[in-house]
């Protein structure tokens, strides 16, 4: 039998992580086509609110029931906006061992709120389902999300060579993609220590399992 991840939700001083909800299809939409996302990722640009809706309804529910990881949104305590979403994925249950990506709103930038929710997420995974490692793969030239990875502990493998395709933009304003290595980083529970000071000064975390 194959196992899953609960439907949960994880609270911080001053976020929220959650399932996705239909009510996210314009800010997702949104932040999926801001041009960091673009280059990154290989979501469909343009992004739609129709790709936003079949990824919501669909796409995130299926990943969680097969098995391979869990999506949630990231939002703001205060003003329950948008921040981000956050993905576990390629999820090995035997290993106990899960890969993270994320991806932050533009306007959200540089408040910390991509690390505190990995953080977040990483204790919710080590503690609560009792996971022994967690990986992170950055392109090479994407420096934000390696001072995520940095910031949470995280530790870097390696480098696989010619792994990955980005988009860049070219003179007339299209996107081509590119050929990039990637940076492939590592958390495991005893990384934690340094990390969970951060989080403590942001109040820790607290899950709440059968999100409805």
């Amino acid at each position: 039998m194959t196992s899953t991840f609960p439907s949960i939700s994880i609270s911080t001083e001053r976020l929220v992580l959650r399932p996705l909800d239909e009510d996210d299809v314009p800010a997702l939409a949104d932040m999926m086509n801001d041009e960091q996302v673009v280059a990154w990722t290989t979501v469909p640009h343009p992004y739609t609110e129709a790709d936003a809706r079949g990824w919501i309804t669909g796409l995130a529910p299926d990943e969680r029931a097969a098995g391979r990881g869990i999506v949630l949104a990231v939002t703001e305590f205060l003003t329950q906006r948008l921040v981000g979403v956050v993905h576990l994925r390629n999820t090995d249950w035997r290993v106990r061992s899960s890969e993270i990506a994320y991806v932050t709103a533009p306007w959200a930038r540089g408040e910390g709120y991509a690390s505190e929710a990995a953080l977040a997420i990483a204790q919710w995974l080590f503690h609560d389902q009792k996971f022994e490692r967690l990986e992170l793969r950055t392109a090479a030239d994407n420096t934000a999300s390696q001072q995520v990875a940095q910031k949470i502990g995280c530790i870097s493998e390696g480098v696989l060579r010619n792994a990955w395709i980005a988009r860049t933009r070219t003179g007339d304003g299209s996107w081509t993609e590119t050929r990039t290595d990637v940076i492939v980083w590592s958390l495991l529970p005893e990384d934690l220590a340094g990390a969970g000071e951060q989080l403590a000064d942001t109040g820790g975390f607290t899950s709440y399992s059968d999100w409805d």
